[in-house]
């Protein structure tokens, strides 16, 4: 499994936006790109996907830039990665169909288990937000959060022996 470097650098550039937009200022690509060796033409293709997500706002003109569309802490990393159409996928096989991923169109033996851990990559990457990250509040730290109230559901971490939870 890999995350292509599309979602990796929307993560980025979405992280050093939150950090460096905190003065209130909108923030230009050509300073994230400069921030982050990101090439600035492909910073616009990955931020034209997030305005369209309703993740970023835009401002023209002098002074003009990109700020969160949003609290830093209700914008999710899985949001960011979806707006940018990267897709996280453990499999062969189409989700969407009933064609399995081997050559005879059936599902793999371990069919089941890679689709699990896909299930639990996406709820991962939607359970941290863009305030954990730039809090560094992100090692070693599992927990469902509800966006939509604004609060953690359940912390994972408090279901696992201590011994278990990465410090």
């Amino acid at each position: 499994m890999k995350l292509s470097t599309k979602g990796r650098y929307a993560v980025m550039a979405m992280v050093d936006l939150c950090k460096e937009s905190q003065a209130g200022r909108p923030v230009t690509l050509a300073d994230i790109a400069s921030r982050q060796e990101i090439s600035l033409s492909y910073l616009e293709q990955l931020f034209s996907k997030l305005r369209r997500g309703g993740l970023v706002k835009s401002s023209r003109g002098p002074g003009g830039g990109y700020r969160l569309a949003d609290k830093a802490d209700r914008i999710r990393i899985g949001d960011i990665i979806f707006a940018v159409d990267e897709p996280i996928s453990t499999t062969r096989c189409n989700p969407e169909t009933s064609i399995g991923c081997t050559g005879n169109n059936n599902r793999c033996l371990t069919h089941d288990l890679w689709m699990e851990l896909n299930r639990q990559i996406q709820l991962y990457l939607n359970s941290v937000t863009l305030a954990d990250v730039i809090d560094k509040r992100v090692s070693g730290s599992a927990r469902l959060f509800d966006v939509d109230q604004g609060r953690d559901v359940i912390d994972l971490t408090e279901q696992l022996p201590s011994t278990q939870v990465a410090e």
